[in-house]
């Protein structure tokens, strides 16, 4: 699966996954054609960074007179904070430093920072680096961290996957513009969904629905496939690739206010590439006031009603086409009916008893399908989607 390396982070508290220089610089470029000032007498916090070797730090301060910088901080956790790796031992850079301190190197996180023309060059760069050792061990949950935070204006980074939620939460708790990289699942997380749905937070403008490459800790256990797909992009040796990250952003750009073109529901039945519409039409749920529009470019034109599509869409979503309603979970306020147990029925003729369609869409079929899985509820059968998100267009929504 796309997200399996997502998951195995998870599990393994393996959250160092570097990102790519050229993908950092596409996704800021995006911002910045959309507002070529985003970054001007700015302060650019990247936390959970590891300065010596980052792209972000890399990219913020080589570009920090272009960009107009007012400073940039860059914070990273002490080795003993992470899963011990091959390569956690202090680097050349840090052993040459006058500030090396074999007492402060493993228990310590470090900060930089990018203020001034520290060597005279006339020039704002990465040349100009400042480091000193921090306090604690760098978790942006601290105090000294939530300081920097508070210092600044905008907040970029690759947070670990596993704290995903909790750093979603001590970003918004300080009302702060940030663009960071997660599981495209995230959509679904209470933490997030309601944000989206409010336009307070959005996709970013690259990556979406495509792999990112990450570099990883010397000795990281990464799936013979993930290493196979990095080294076909491109990279290899100690690289994966993840199919289902992207960037979350309340940064704007230009992305999310083009309209997706669309046909009508007439000519979507007649001309439609997918074999699901083609001469079918809609399917509808039984369980929501609305039709299941399987993939983004069927979203008939003309369609009045609340539509089901797949969270996909919101790598085309514009603000100003459509209005999000509610996402297909247990907390959702627009099930139509709750259904008694049903009985699950996997294509071995494998049976149990579950819940799953009150966390999820029920569309009735006459009979059960064949080699798919599928519901028995009081003598009907259904079938279910993967997570939708609830939709209508603007204009019926006025």
């Amino acid at each position: 699966m796309a997200n399996d390396s997502l998951g195995n982070a998870r599990a393994a508290k393996n959250d160092e996954f570097y990102t790519q220089y050229h993908d950092i610089e596409k996704e800021m470029n995006a911002y910045l054609e959309y507002n070529e000032h985003v970054f001007r007498d700015k302060t650019v916090l990247l936390p959970c960074d590891d300065p010596e070797w980052s792209n972000f730090t890399k990219y913020f301060s080589q570009n920090f007179g272009r960009l107009g910088l007012k400073k940039l901080i860059s914070t990273s956790y002490a080795p003993n904070s992470k899963p011990k790796k091959v390569d956690d031992h202090p680097t050349l850079f840090e052993l040459e430093s006058p500030q090396f301190d074999s007492s402060k190197t493993d228990a310590h996180g470090k900060i930089f920072t990018v203020t001034h023309d520290v060597t005279g060059d006339g020039v704002i760069n990465v040349e100009d680096l400042e480091w000193s050792y921090l306090e604690g061990d760098g978790d942006f949950r601290s105090a000294e961290v939530t300081a920097l935070r508070d210092e600044a204006d905008i907040i970029i980074t690759n947070p670990p996957f596993s704290l995903f939620r909790e750093f979603l939460a001590w970003i918004v708790e300080a009302d702060k513009q940030f663009a960071m990289i997660g599981n495209m699942n995230a959509v679904g997380y209470r933490e997030v969904f309601p944000r989206i749905k409010a336009d307070e937070l959005w996709l970013g403008a690259t990556a979406n629905g495509s792999d990112l490459v990450f570099r990883v800790p010397v000795g990281t256990e990464v799936a013979t496939s993930d290493r196979e797909k990095a080294a076909r992009l491109g990279y290899v040796g100690d690289f994966t690739r993840l199919g289902n990250a992207c960037w979350f952003t309340n940064l704007d750009h230009g992305r999310r206010h083009r309209p997706i073109p669309l046909m009508s529901e007439a000519d979507n039945v007649k001309f439609s590439k997918h074999k699901e519409i083609k001469g079918k039409g809609y399917k509808r749920y039984d369980n929501y006031d609305a039709i299941e529009v399987p993939f983004t470019d069927a979203i008939p034109s003309d369609f009045s009603g609340v539509m089901g599509v797949p969270i996909s869409f919101l790598d085309k979503y514009s603000p100003e086409q459509f209005e999000i309603l509610s996402l297909t979970q247990t907390w959702s306020d627009m099930p139509t009916k709750k259904y008694p147990a049903q009985i699950l029925v996997d294509p071995r003729g494998n049976r149990k008893v579950v819940g799953a369609l009150n966390s999820s869409t029920a569309i009735k079929v006459d009979s059960p399908p064949a080699g798919a899985s599928y519901y028995e509820v009081e003598g009907e059968y259904f079938i279910s989607t993967y997570k939708r998100i609830l939709i209508r267009h603007r204009k019926a929504a006025q």
